[in-house]
């Protein structure tokens, strides 16, 4: 494993970490279990992770560089990009399944205590989901499907893109990326204070948070997707449209304009044509994107069946509380997950209670040059 050499490039916008060739190892059987780590109480539910009895923020954290950097993401991003710390303090604070020790640092400490306090009512409430949950479970399956695609390539050298990767730590986590290239595509602001965040990391030399690449190579190719050049810059970048690759799309298509995410599906429908691919994206429902109509757009209820209309072969629909997308995390069998898979997808409004059947579907989609379905 190679150590992170961190800087941000003023002049060059893309910028490369290429650690040492390491063993590669398979997907940590701690991703996959609750059970085994958490034990039960006498009321046949979970005991609570020690970190959610007390927030216990990082030292680093009240470090003035520290503050300074996240003092400017709260004043300088817009909601979306400010999405990017929420969904890293969901990490953080489920870090006992998602293993992810850095997602702290990023998230900071106003999105760490704000998503802490959730998960206190929450749990005082004796609510049948704690907050965070379904971001949990959306991790650990975006986890599982990119390590099953090692599988799928043959254990050959494979390209990884996350579209959209915010405060995205796979990289640094996985060991099923041994093998993989892979490339973090997002705004330029947002790359950048990430590697600021990081450099901070590594400077601090910090035991409780080393920063180790565990991919073959980690860029950071600074490209506004709503925009028509990011395939290009991707390119410019290093990564090859002939090589195998899996396309990462989680939590990214429902901000973006329908017009924009069709683009986008489209785009990446064409590289099944030149080399075996890997979709993996979560889509909502329509009645999802009325959580928050000023933020959600682009919606599909059937993405099992808009997926094939643009190209993709072998489309398989999981939902949240599916036994590939459970993880031994939803341990109330009355749970809202469970419930909203005995309603017919068509249904828009649960007919007991009238509230809104908000769906997050999890969706992997393969294809090659002999399976891609030709579009007439």
């Amino acid at each position: 494993m190679g150590k992170l050499q961190v800087h941000i490039p003023h002049n060059k916008p893309n910028y490369t970490y290429i650690p040492k060739p390491s063993k590669f190892c398979t997907f940590p059987e701690k991703h996959c279990v609750w059970s085994t780590t958490m034990t039960n109480q006498s009321d046949g539910s979970m005991k609570d992770p020690p970190f959610w009895s007390e927030l216990r923020l990082p030292s680093l954290l009240s470090k003035d560089s520290f503050q300074k950097l996240h003092s400017a993401i709260e004043t300088d991003w817009d909601p979306v990009q400010r999405s990017a710390c929420q969904t890293a303090a969901g990490r953080a604070l489920w870090k006992h399944v998602t293993n992810d020790m850095l997602a702290e640092l990023l998230a900071g400490e106003r999105q760490l205590t704000s998503f802490h306090e959730k998960i206190r009512k929450d749990r005082l409430n004796r609510a049948r989901e704690v907050s965070g949950v379904i971001l949990a479970v959306r991790t650990l399956w975006f986890d599982s499907k990119l390590e099953a695609a090692v599988s799928f390539f043959n254990n050959e050298v494979f390209q990884t893109v996350l579209l959209g990767a915010g405060m995205d730590t796979r990289a640094y986590r996985l060991n099923c990326l041994t093998n993989s290239h892979v490339f973090e595509v997002d705004f330029p602001q947002v790359l950048q204070m990430k590697a600021s965040l990081l450099h901070e990391v590594v400077e601090s030399r910090d035991e409780d948070h080393k920063v180790t690449i565990k991919a073959k190579t980690l860029t950071s190719v600074e490209a506004d997707i709503t925009g028509h050049d990011w395939l290009e810059k991707l390119q410019d970048s290093g990564f090859v449209l002939g090589k195998n690759t899996v396309w990462i799309l989680e939590g990214f298509l429902y901000y973006l304009s329908d017009c924009n995410a069709i683009d986008v599906l489209k785009t990446i429908a064409s590289h099944c044509t030149l080399t075996p691919t890997v979709l993996l994206a979560d889509f909502m429902n329509k009645p999802s994107t009325t959580l928050s109509k000023s933020t959600f757009q682009f919606y599909s209820d059937w993405p099992d069946q808009l997926l094939p209309s643009l190209g993709f072969s072998d489309v398989k629909l999981s939902q949240i509380g599916d036994p590939d997308a459970h993880f031994g995390l939803l341990h109330d069998p009355s749970n809202m997950f469970n419930k909203l898979r005995t309603i017919p997808r068509s249904v828009e409004v649960d007919p007991d209670n009238g509230t809104p059947c908000c769906r997050l579907y999890l969706v992997q989609a393969l294809g090659s040059p002999s399976r891609t379905i030709q579009r007439h």
